[in-house]
């Protein structure tokens, strides 16, 4: 289906360790983390709480079990503070990730986001930028758009639960307001899903602009539950909301067959943020790993 060696299949360290909420999977360390990773077949990872920040002794403990560097996220504040401080510590997130031989950045603004909150409901609560917000955005992801062509590297959008780009409008307003050349789009099955978007629709719109892709299954009796109890982003996570693909109600097959037709090139990562003492995370990454054998060949 895919093309030999144009995509290589990851899986996030954030099923072992919880970077919002670290009392889940606080006694999984670094390297039980990327072993098991390892061992369930797959090929690179993005970075975790737990991974060391000195190139050298990631590259060597990743060396070691034949995995790479696919991303890592960074908090982005331009819609409340000047952008110079979140570019100075972007540049330092580029610069990292560079040495770790990453060609993407994920990036996801956070001005107003509720995803860190606890009590907060997740639908009531998200937050709704101004005119004046949206236009800080888009002006700030296009300057950290060109820091990242500096390195040769390209800035992915993720769109994300609870934050000001959450819905299929909220992407395309931001697809709309930046240009291809320096902001791209990582889509996130699981994140759609979950808004109430369908993704193969939203995948399709957006295909162009699509440079990295998580993948994510969703439990729809859990976030059915979210939306009438009025639950915060975080008690989502600890109820069970996301799953590993295969495990959920997404139909992942129409989703990568449309991808292999685009000749989408670079990472697919598993993620699927669960607690591991409820969810095994080296049964779920094989378990995610078999089903995106099957369906994609992968």
């Amino acid at each position: 289906m895919f093309k030999e060696h144009a995509v290589r299949l990851a899986i996030a360290p954030i099923a072992w360790t919880n970077d919002d909420m670290p009392e889940l999977g606080r006694d999984n360390t670094f390297e039980q983390c990327i072993s098991e990773m390892a061992l369930a077949g797959y090929q690179g990872s993005e970075v975790g709480n737990k991974y060391p920040r000195s190139p050298d002794r990631l590259h060597r403990a990743l060396e070691l079990r034949g995995l790479q560097i696919a991303s890592a996220w960074f908090s982005a504040y331009l819609t409340v503070r000047p952008y110079e401080e979140t570019a100075e510590s972007f540049c330092a997130h580029r610069d990292f990730l560079h040495e770790m031989g990453a060609k993407v950045i994920v990036v996801s603004e956070q001005g107003r986001s509720i995803q860190g909150q606890m009590e907060t409901p997740l639908f009531a609560g998200k937050p709704v930028f101004t005119e004046a917000e949206w236009a800080a955005l888009a002006e700030g992801l296009g300057g950290l758009g060109r820091l990242a062509a500096d390195k040769d590297m390209t800035l992915v959008y993720h769109h994300h639960m609870g934050t000001g780009v959450q819905t299929g409008a909220e992407i395309a307003r931001l697809m709309e307001l930046t240009e291809p050349s320096e902001v791209s789009l990582l889509f996130d099955t699981g994140h759609l899903a979950f808004a109430g978007e369908n993704p193969l629709e939203v995948l399709r719109a957006h295909l162009p602009r699509i440079k990295h892709v998580h993948l994510k299954d969703i439990r729809p009796e859990i976030t059915r539950r979210v939306l009438r109890e009025r639950l915060s982003f975080l008690q989502a996570v600890k109820a069970g909301a996301f799953t590993v693909p295969g495990d959920g109600c997404i139909a992942f097959a129409e989703i990568f067959a449309e991808l292999a037709a685009s000749s989408y090139t670079g990472w697919f990562v598993v993620e699927a943020e669960q607690d591991p003492a409820l969810a095994d995370p080296l049964e779920y990454a094989m378990k995610a790993r078999r089903y995106i054998r099957e369906i994609s060949g992968l």
